[in-house]
């Protein structure tokens, strides 16, 4: 034993001399660790994938994609380089950081906008994303200012609900008593993790606290079950994070008491979920309440819609249909409003209309996934989210009838090519007219999609472009075809708006892939 502990010492000696004498961005990319003075039992590690963690932590964003390119020359998939940015930035930012966690959120949409892609161009929005990543990395500090490390996990007291016992550490803003609760629910099987973790996920409404968990747990089809506790805890640390702000301005979210009420009041705890399929008129009325309702009144109603035995899908489509007309109807930003890369009138980013839809998107994902308590509470509370957010809005959502009657073609290829001029001129309402046209008249929407995909990767989208394309193909698909085309009509307005803010590393991408 002693000669092989020697001989494991040696070698790791003989390792941190090379990694120092190469640097450590080749030294990960000849596959060895990065070793610094403060590694240990102290630190995260990612087994296998540690070298490939590391480079995206310790790479300049402008050295990184050319050595990623040939890693996947070289055979590496673009899921393992998906899954190693997002284990890099969860340990980095762990949930803190706002441009962070908005880069780890467009993780897993970049992927599956990837397998929409032919096979030259695949790389293309994952590369994107993984420049942005790499850079708020190293803007950040890098691994020497991580976030998250090895937590040991508490003994959970007996009798208690463990998502209860999560939500009252972090209600205490207790960061080291909440994250060993959590590394302890972890211990069990990851779904019930999950479950538990959504306790604390309900207790208020903010899209990048519920996006934010959605997609760390989507992403596990990439990074592995074996990741979920490391990838979940930033939601847990994202929660108190929100806490510190709630107990600073001693204001109990409203959420906290209509979930309860409802739940009790409506006896969804006690009933089996249900299974009535809805026709587009009742899909329809709710989602005009939900649209125009107060928060509280849009929550009531979704309540009410389960215990009638409304199914969970019926309900998540009319929540979906209530948020896609906050995009519609949005007018834009105003001159006060404006951003670098968010003029007066755009949509994309951080607008109402495609912050409601993403969140609607995963309040939806989440009650599919869930047991039976948070599959309805996660819909009571997504109304909520989606709600009472209509001050602004236009009276008629677009597309406007004066656009329509300007449309006079009705062949799909000119249909298509005056929507690709109406995106380069900028004309919101021109896109919105087209796009909805093509539709009416039974065009293939793949085309569609494409178009609308290769400007949300060619541009900024200001940290959103991603996860609204992948809510827009999910919405799409899950609904019904009296009510899809109006995800797209949406899609199309964004990714105009979006148009003009070209996205960093983007053309680099390009010439590196050859396309």
């Amino acid at each position: 034993m002693m000669h092989t502990n020697r001989r494991k010492f040696l070698a790791d000696v003989g390792k941190g001399m090379l990694v120092a004498s190469v640097g450590p961005a080749l030294a990960a990319d000849l596959g060895l660790a990065p070793a610094f003075a403060g590694d240990g039992p102290e630190r995260l590690s990612f087994g296998d994938r540690e070298p490939l963690v590391a480079l995206m932590q310790d790479t300049h964003a402008d050295k990184l994609l050319p050595i990623l390119v040939r890693k996947l020359q070289d055979g590496t998939g673009l899921g393992d380089l998906v899954a190693s940015a997002a284990l890099a930035n969860a340990r980095t930012f762990g949930g803190h950081d706002y441009t962070g966690y908005h880069a780890f959120m467009a993780l897993m949409p970049s992927y599956h906008m990837a397998q929409e892609l032919p096979q030259e161009r695949r790389a293309l929005p994952v590369l994107k994303v993984l420049y942005r990543n790499t850079n708020r990395i190293q803007e950040f500090g890098g691994r020497k200012n991580e976030v998250l490390h090895p937590v040991t996990a508490a003994a959970l007291p007996k009798g208690r609900v463990g998502g209860e016992v999560l939500r009252q550490d972090i209600h205490r803003a207790d960061v080291e008593g909440a994250e060993r609760t959590f590394a302890a629910l972890a211990k069990g099987p990851v779904g019930e993790a999950f479950n538990h973790l959504q306790f604390s996920i309900q207790d208020e409404v903010d899209v990048h606290r519920v996006v934010l968990a959605w997609r760390s747990w989507a992403i596990l089809d990439l990074a592995g079950k074996d990741q979920a506790r490391t990838l979940l805890r930033q939601s847990v640390r994202f929660c108190i994070d929100a806490e510190k702000y709630v107990r600073k301005s001693g204001r109990t979210p409203e959420v906290r008491t209509v979930l309860p009420k409802l739940l009790d009041q409506y006896r969804l705890l006690s009933r089996p979920v249900g299974k009535r399929k809805a026709d587009d008129k009742w899909v329809e009325h709710l989602a005009g309440t939900i649209y125009g309702g107060s928060r509280a009144q849009a929550a009531e109603a979704v309540a009410a819609a389960l215990a009638e035995g409304m199914s969970p899908e019926a309900v998540a489509e009319a929540m979906s249909l209530a948020a896609n007309r906050l995009v519609l109807c949005d007018p834009g930003r105003t001159k006060q409003e404006v951003q670098p890369g968010k003029p007066e009138g755009s949509v994309h980013g951080a607008s109402v209309g495609v912050h409601a839809s993403d969140a609607a998107n995963a309040w939806r994902n989440i009650a599919r996934v869930s047991d039976a308590r948070n599959t309805v509470a996660s819909l009571i509370v997504g109304a909520f989210h989606t709600a009472g957010q209509t001050g602004r809005q236009m009276k008629q959502p677009h597309p406007l009838p004066e656009q329509l009657q300007k449309i006079k073609t009705k062949d799909a290829a000119k249909l298509l090519g005056e929507t690709e001029v109406a995106i380069k001129e900028k004309d919101q309402a021109r896109a919105c007219a087209l796009v909805h046209r093509y539709g009416e008249l039974g065009h293939d929407e793949r085309p569609v999609f494409d178009l609308l995909l290769r400007y949300g990767i060619s541009q900024d989208g200001a940290l959103h472009a991603e996860k609204y394309y992948r809510t827009v193909t999910e919405e799409f698909a899950m609904m019904r075809p009296a009510f899809r085309w109006r995800q797209l009509v949406a899609l199309a307005r964004v990714t105009t708006s979006e148009y003009g803010f070209p996205a960093p590393g983007y053309l680099d991408a390009c010439k590196l892939l050859k396309v």
